[in-house]
């Protein structure tokens, strides 16, 4: 008894002076900040509120976080609101994806879209799957064939790490649609799921690049002989970044990213504002010519809209040099943002949104001729059914996401994508953080959302009377019109006259 009570008076004693030492500790601690905060000069607030203004950055940065889990309505976030993110959440995971008490989407506001259903739906045994898409169908040795509707757009590896590239390269098997490389190169990590692949050749031309940073002929019949590259795509400019290139800070760039990119490790990768080796409309389709022959393959162009008068320059010179010198397909990105990091005055200000420029686009290929040759991809914030039947609608063959897939990676829009500290280690290198990306686990959630939006989408189209995707036509479509401009409803729809013909 005696021993014990010895050891309880210890425990005190000590635990006593424990906390005394933890105090000083701290109050040095502030006396310390205290007097750095007074001495510097510049930042004002903490120099008139030493130790006490640091908390405005604490809050500041806390801020992010309360605005999305607890003041944000469902429809208020950017880029993409807690409704498209749980919609894209329970579809990855397989789960019911019905609402229950009406839409919390506003349906009012002027300009948004809604569809037109039909009186006469498809039934189910009416419906059809998606038609077969041809892709180099004209010109390419081996044209590639297939029936996906939303597909994995490009992400480089480098950009997202090797579980976050494995996961997207086996749930595309599974799900039958195809993976981008993005501009980082081609992994064996896109290779080992098995999954059709875009090559995407960038402007700095990782891994099939020369010294001089031009095409590097033997190093691109290399990559795109693999069986898997079904199709390469030439990147002029994204969403991230219309008119700059791509930035990968030097602590994301290994010794494996490195030699996949052929790139320095340890050094930051930015990639030039354009492809070094394209400075005119004709050097652009010589690029697209000498790639689809080099590989055989489909060859495309990806881009940001700015100047609609290029396509009236590509298409002319298409027609006077040849039907060869066409690309197959062109991927419109939307202007307001991708997975990359980059200047927000370029994501803000810069270039059309893919709302804007596919419809235009369409219009261009097809006033020349050209709509049966070059297939339409359409990308850019598409993550959600309703957004992607819109562009099937508009003309799209395909539509590819990004942000979409990254979710179904369980991505929860921290905003951390450039600073390599992604908390659901989709974006860092940092071993750490991977461990809790399981490639076997989420890779089922990848097949389930693209799954889920296939079917979706044709949920959409069979409530509009056509018995797949690819039928939506822009009849389909109608924009909420501004009722405000009217006083009052007998303006907008007089009542006829008793026994009035309501013929015109």
């Amino acid at each position: 008894m005696d021993v014990l009570l010895t050891i309880s008076q210890l425990v005190i004693h000590w635990s006593a002076l424990i906390v005394v030492l933890l105090l000083l500790i701290g109050i040095l601690y502030l006396a310390v900040l205290y007097w750095i905060d007074v001495k510097q000069t510049k930042h004002t607030i903490r120099r008139n509120y030493p130790v006490v203004g640091r908390m405005r950055y604490v809050l500041e940065h806390l801020g992010e976080f309360f605005r999305q889990y607890f003041f944000a309505l469902d429809r208020d976030e950017r880029p993409f609101n807690r409704a498209e993110r749980s919609w894209a959440y329970r579809a990855a995971k397989h789960e019911d994806t019905t609402v229950a008490f009406g839409s919390t989407r506003s349906l009012e506001i002027p300009g948004d879209i809604f569809f037109v259903n039909s009186v006469f739906p498809k039934l189910s045994e009416e419906a059809q799957p998606p038609k077969e898409v041809c892709v180099g169908e004209f010109t390419a040795r081996k044209p590639y064939r297939t029936n996906s509707l939303v597909n994995i757009s490009g992400m480089s590896f480098g950009a997202l790490s090797k579980p976050a590239v494995q996961a997207l390269s086996r749930g595309a098997k599974a799900s039958g649609i195809w993976m981008n490389t993005g501009e980082g190169g081609l992994s064996p990590y896109h290779l080992e799921g098995g999954c059709d692949i875009v090559f995407q050749i960038g402007t700095a031309k990782y891994g099939v690049q020369d010294d001089k940073g031009h095409l590097d002929l033997e190093r691109l019949k290399s990559v795109t002989g693999h069986d898997q590259v079904k199709m390469v795509e030439i990147k002029l400019s994204q969403g991230a970044k219309p008119g700059k290139g791509g930035m990968l800070p030097g602590a994301k760039v290994t010794a494996e990213i490195a030699a996949v990119r052929a790139i320095k490790e340890g050094e930051d990768s930015i990639s030039p504002n354009r492809h070094v080796d394209i400075e005119t409309t004709d050097d652009l389709l010589d690029m697209i010519h000498t790639v689809r022959d080099v590989s055989g393959k489909p060859t495309g162009i990806k881009m940001v809209v700015g100047d609609l008068a290029f396509f009236d320059e590509l298409f002319q010179r298409v027609h006077e040099r040849g039907l060869d010198y066409a690309p197959d397909f062109i991927t419109l990105d939307s202007a307001d943002g991708g997975t990359g990091a980059a200047p927000q005055s370029l994501m803000d200000f810069v270039g059309m949104t893919v709302r804007e420029s596919l419809p235009a686009v369409v219009n261009k290929v097809t006033s020349y001729g050209l709509r049966k040759r070059i297939k339409i991809i359409a990308t850019g914030k598409l993550i959600t059914p309703g957004k992607a039947a819109w562009a099937f609608a508009m003309g799209a063959d395909f539509v590819v996401s990004a942000r979409g897939f990254l979710f179904s990676l369980g991505c929860i829009q921290a905003l951390r994508c450039n600073k390599n500290t992604c908390p659901t280690g989709i974006t860092t290198h940092n071993k750490s953080l991977q461990k809790g990306l399981v490639p076997q686990e989420k890779s089922v959630r990848v097949a389930n959302y693209a799954n889920e939006m296939a079917y979706s989408i044709s949920l959409i189209a069979h409530s509009c009377g056509v018995s797949e995707a690819r039928q939506l036509a822009r009849k389909h479509v109608r924009l909420i019109e501004d009722q405000s401009r009217s006083s009052n409803y007998a303006d907008l729809n007089p009542l006829p006259k008793e026994g009035a013909s309501l013929e015109k």
